[in-house]
C-alpha cells in the first residue's frame, strides 16, 4: 500500500461518520441556473462565426458570469438543500424497487402540449399584432406604408439593398408578396414553436412568449442583417422593430395558453394516434 493510500485511510477512519455516508443521502444539489446561462454563453460565441464580433462579446459575458456563479455553487462547498429524513441507524438498507414490466413507455418532455391548430390561431394573431405596430412605424416615423414591408423582402432579396429611398418606399408587386409569403412562413414556425416551448414554462408563459423570446431574436436579427443585407440596417428603427416583435409575442402566447393541452403523441402507435386503439387514459 502507498503511503498517499494510507493517508487516505487515516484520514477516513478520522472524519465523522456523516462525511463518510453515501452521497447525497441526506441533501441534493440545489436547483441553478448557471449551467444554461453558460451554455447560452458559449453558443453565442460560436454564432459569432456567422455574425460579428459583438456577438462575441456578449456571449463571453454570459460565459463567463455562468463559470462564476456555477463554480461558486460548487466550490468551495456545494449548495445543496436538505432531505428531511425520520431519524435511524445509518447506513440504512438497500430499497427495494418494484420490478419494472417489460415494455415501460418513454416519457416525452413536455407531456402535454397545446394543439396545433391553436399554434396557427397564435400565429395569425401574432402576425396581425406584428404589421401593425409595424405599418405604425412606417407611417409614423418613416412616412411610408410599404418602407418596412420592403425592407422584410429585403432580407431574401439581396437586390432590394441597392435601392433608393424613394424607392424602397414605393409599392413593388414582387417585394409585397415576397414579403406577404415570407411574414406568413415565419410567423407559422414561431407559432409551431410556442405550441411546444410554452408548456415547458407553466408559470410565467406570457412573459417568456412576449418579452423574453423577442428580445433574444431582435438581438439575433441585429447581428445577422449586418451580414445578410448590411445596407438595410441603416432604414431600421431597432426600437420600434423590438416593438413589433413584442406585440407578436404577446398576441400569440396569449392566443396559444388559452388553449386546452392534449397529450404529446410523440411515441404513439399509428393505431392510437388515428383513435382506433382509444383507452379511457386517452381520453382523459
Amino acid at each position: 500500500m502507498t503511503e498517499r493510500a494510507e493517508q487516505r485511510d487515516e484520514r477516513a477512519a478520522l472524519a465523522p461518520r456523516e462525511a463518510r455516508e453515501m452521497p447525497y443521502l441526506r441533501a441534493i444539489p440545489r436547483p441553478t441556473p448557471w449551467p444554461i446561462i453558460t451554455a447560452f454563453g458559449v453558443t453565442f460565441m460560436f454564432a459569432a462565426i456567422v455574425t460579428n464580433i459583438f456577438v462575441v462579446v456578449v456571449g463571453a459575458v454570459f460565459a463567463l458570469v455562468g463559470v462564476i456563479g456555477w463554480f461558486r455553487e460548487v466550490f468551495p462547498h456545494e449548495n445543496v438543500e436538505a432531505i428531511p429524513v425520520a431519524d435511524c441507524e445509518m447506513p440504512l438498507p438497500p430499497p427495494e424497487f418494484a420490478p419494472r414490466p417489460k415494455k415501460t413507455p418513454r416519457n416525452v418532455v413536455p407531456e402535454r402540449i397545446h394543439p396545433y391548430r391553436s399554434g396557427v390561431k397564435g400565429a395569425i394573431a401574432g402576425a396581425i399584432a406584428m404589421a401593425v405596430v409595424a405599418a405604425a412605424w412606417g407611417v409614423i416615423d418613416a412616412g411610408s406604408l410599404w418602407l418596412p414591408i420592403n425592407l422584410l423582402a429585403g432580407t431574401v432579396l439581396p437586390s432590394i439593398g441597392e435601392a433608393t429611398e424613394a424607392q424602397l418606399k414605393a409599392f413593388n408587386a414582387t417585394w409585397f408578396a415576397t414579403s406577404i409569403g415570407l411574414h406568413a412562413f415565419l410567423s407559422l414556425s414561431v407559432g409551431m414553436v410556442f405550441v411546444v416551448s410554452l408548456p415547458m414554462m407553466p408559470r410565467r408563459p406570457l412573459l417568456a412568449g412576449g418579452l423574453i423570446a423577442p428580445v433574444i431574436w431582435t438581438g439575433i436579427a441585429w447581428a445577422t442583417l449586418r451580414v445578410v443585407n448590411p445596407t438595410l440596417e441603416d432604414y431600421i428603427s431597432w426600437p420600434w422593430f423590438l416593438g413589433s416583435q413584442v406585440a407578436f409575442g404577446l398576441a400569440c402566447g396569449f392566443v396559444i395558453s388559452r388553449a386546452t393541452m392534449v397529450p404529446l403523441q410523440v411515441g404513439w402507435s399509428l393505431e392510437r394516434r388515428m383513435g382506433v386503439e382509444r383507452t379511457e387514459d386517452d381520453e382523459s
